[in-house]
């Protein structure tokens, strides 16, 4: 028993993880056997984490077997609404609340995240580390989890909008005029600067798509 739940935890954390970049598309379809397989771990805590991920609405059922969810038009629309507030208060709050460190960190994190423009598959991971760090910053337990569910359910889209041309220099830019606003302790800066970063992430996803219909 000691052991089942950090093993439970790595296959969560191994599954979501292969989703998030990409390796599970939506509709794919998740067999335990594979999975077990492909991160070494014994097929109780896969099949514990695939339930996990089933009750989180990040799998769903297709017949007897899960696959991977999808999000349609209706459903990103209200999880960016529901994210652009959430993160616009973290922002605030941050700005409120972080330590001088804190705000550091987060410089150091802008500057050496310019070194991964044109690589959107980096790029992402260290935008998802950005934006963590500024939950965290925002010293607000209630706000973290929420914002946790979010950007997990942000795994289920299929691209980054960090992948549309030019996207990786101007998101980067943006962080720059959130961290400013941080440190400057202007909350409302800082909160309507990240409403501005998820809003204009927002369109750059819709474009995206629009271009995928019309080149089927």
């Amino acid at each position: 028993m000691s052991q089942s739940r950090p093993n439970q935890k790595d296959a969560y954390s191994l599954i979501l993880e292969a989703i998030d970049v990409g390796i599970y598309k939506p509709n794919d379809r998740l067999v335990e056997s594979d999975l077990a397989e492909r991160f070494g771990v014994s097929r109780t805590p896969i099949r514990e984490a695939l339930q996990r991920l089933e009750t989180q609405s990040l799998l769903e059922r297709d017949g007897r077997s899960l696959i991977v969810a999808s999000l349609d038009h209706n459903q990103m629309a209200e999880l960016y609404v529901v994210r652009r507030e959430l993160e616009g208060l973290a922002a605030k709050l941050a700005a409120r609340h972080a330590t001088e460190e804190e705000i550091a960190v987060l410089r150091d994190m802008v500057s050496a995240d310019d070194a991964l423009v044109g690589d959107p598959i980096a790029l992402s991971k260290a935008n998802r580390r950005f934006h963590e760090q500024i939950h965290l910053a925002s010293h607000n337990r209630y706000l973290v989890q929420q914002l946790n569910l979010v950007h997990r359910t942000m795994a289920l889209m299929a691209t980054t909008s960090l992948a549309a041309k030019g996207r990786g220099e101007i998101a980067q830019g943006e962080h720059k005029t959130i961290v400013n606003a941080i440190e400057r302790r202007d909350e409302a800066a800082a909160g309507q600067a990240l409403n501005d970063h998820i809003s204009t992430a927002f369109m750059t996803r819709l474009k995206q798509d629009a271009g995928q219909r019309g080149g089927r």
